[in-house]
């Protein structure tokens, strides 16, 4: 029972490291699709956007003025940063705790997740929130991105917690010789 435990704990942390990668990659994609979409469309997906702000940044924003919190633009831009990447971190603990303990999870090389989080997370619950708007409002092609960004943030998140995940396994060493036991 212990070292289940133990197990699980350490496939959290794999997560978690996952995640973090997953979100910088992702970000990286986006903004690449975001600088090269049609300014049209940028300017009718800041025109929508609750004070033209991600919804991060959105939750940064609400939670400064909830705690009286004066930040300045750069100490907000962290702030949401960091929102962001807790909102990309969390679910990929859940996910490195349910590989090989749930069956079906990342299976798909974590297309699913990604497509599974574009749809809960920025579909529904920004919007229900109050942290994005409506998602009828926003052109097709935010939505596109976004779900292309959230496709390969879930394969990044999958792809890295497997390598981590053999990295750490106790026959890692036979692995990286191609000596499979």
């Amino acid at each position: 029972m212990h070292r289940n435990r133990d197990d699980i704990l350490g496939d959290v942390v794999l997560g978690v490291i996952a995640g973090a990668v997953g979100v910088w990659v992702m970000d990286r994609v986006d903004w690449f699709n975001y600088r090269h979409e049609d300014p049209e469309v940028r300017r009718q997906t800041q025109q929508v956007r609750p004070g033209g702000e991600d919804p991060a940044h959105v939750i940064a924003q609400k939670a400064q003025r909830m705690t009286g919190a004066e930040l300045s633009p750069s100490q907000h831009h962290a702030a949401g940063t960091a929102i962001h990447y807790v909102i990309g971190i969390g679910p990929a603990a859940i996910y490195g705790a349910m590989k090989g303990r749930v069956p079906g999870v990342g299976a798909d090389r974590g297309l699913l997740y990604g497509l599974g989080l574009f749809l809960i997370q920025d579909e529904l619950a920004n919007a229900a929130a109050g942290f994005s708007a409506d998602p009828r409002r926003y052109p097709w092609q935010a939505h596109a991105r976004g779900l292309v960004a959230h496709l390969v943030y879930g394969v990044v998140t999958d792809t890295v917690w497997n390598t981590l995940k053999g990295a750490t396994s106790p026959n890692s060493g036979a692995r990286a010789q191609g000596v499979w036991r």
